[in-house]
């Protein structure tokens, strides 16, 4: 009687209290393996984050200004030296800088000669310019444009690289002069309309304002609810000072008549008109009247090519 009442009672099998403990240790293992996937996809989305805050705009804004450090205002007009522009788009700043600069052409054309063999310009029409997003009203595409060589429209065509389309602002602030007192413009350059602000300014203060694009909203967001996804980036670019000259001194290449030559000068009369154009100044630099001599970096150097009607090539 005693052994059958043993071989029941194992064959009963869990009580309710054993499979509750069971149940409850696999929750919390569940629980845990969750825990562990959502940090780890956190630290994921943290390490996107970072790099789109490092990457976006200080990249953005550090070709900006290399671009600008190769400034080129040798035998070139003041009112062409550099062009800001203040302009809105959808409601958001869209401001637009132009100018011509040294820096090596990122985008190469094909030899005439030589198809195969693509050509790079030591002398390039560079702007940043902004766009409407097509795909949403709320934000603004960034570009750079580029144009090969100088043409007699330095601050209009050329082919257009794109950087950003999450821009929501791009600001530029011009400062005439240094110091405490010096109040901001928006224009400069031709759009300006006034020849005071032509040539070069003191510097210019450019914010660049992207929204980045996290992978989950809520990493997006601190402790008080803040939205953390809006970053503006300032930079302040100097213009350099040893390329401030007034009309009249800016140096310009010019070509020396031949000795003799018909209709010119004999080079020994310094009042005599037709001599200005092989004079020399005492750094060695050919010189000539200001609107003489139109040759050289200036104007001659780059391509020639025609333009559309849009401005383009």
């Amino acid at each position: 009687m005693r052994r059958h009442r043993k071989t029941h009672a194992s064959a009963a099998g869990f009580t309710l209290v054993e499979v509750l403990i069971a149940a409850l240790i696999m929750g919390m293992m569940f629980m845990s393996i969750s825990k562990l996937m959502q940090s780890a996809r956190q630290t994921r989305d943290t390490i996107h984050n970072f790099q789109e805050t490092q990457l976006a705009g200080p990249a953005i804004l550090e070709m900006l200004s290399v671009d600008v450090a190769g400034l080129f205002t040798f035998n070139r007009e003041r009112q062409f030296w550099v062009g800001i522009t203040d302009r809105t788009v959808n409601g958001l700043d869209a401001d637009r800088i132009d100018f011509v600069t040294t820096s090596d052409s990122l985008l190469a054309i094909s030899d005439l000669g030589d198809e195969d063999r693509p050509v790079r310009a030591d002398y390039n029409e560079v702007g940043y310019v902004l766009r409407p997003n097509p795909d949403n009203d709320e934000f603004l595409e960034l570009y750079r444009r580029e144009d090969y060589g100088i043409d007699e429209e330095p601050m209009r065509g050329g082919e257009y690289t794109f950087l950003s389309n999450q821009v929501k602002g791009f600001n530029i602030e011009v400062y005439e002069e240094d110091g405490p007192d010096s109040d901001p413009v928006d224009d400069w350059g031709p759009s300006a309309g006034d020849p005071e602000r032509v040539g070069l300014p003191a510097f210019a203060k450019i914010t660049l304002t992207i929204e980045l694009k996290p992978r989950i909203d809520r990493e997006s967001m601190d402790r008080t609810g803040r939205d953390r996804r809006t970053i503006d980036y300032v930079r302040y670019v100097r213009f350099p000072e040893r390329l401030r000259f007034e009309e009249e001194a800016i140096p310009r290449l010019t070509i020396p008549n031949a000795p003799g030559a018909a209709g010119q000068g004999d080079g020994t009369d310094p009042d005599d008109p037709a001599n200005d154009a092989g004079n020399l100044d005492p750094s060695g630099v050919l010189t000539g009247r200001a609107g003489g001599g139109r040759g050289g970096a200036g104007a001659g150097a780059g391509s020639t090519r025609p333009k559309n009607a849009d401005g383009g090539r």
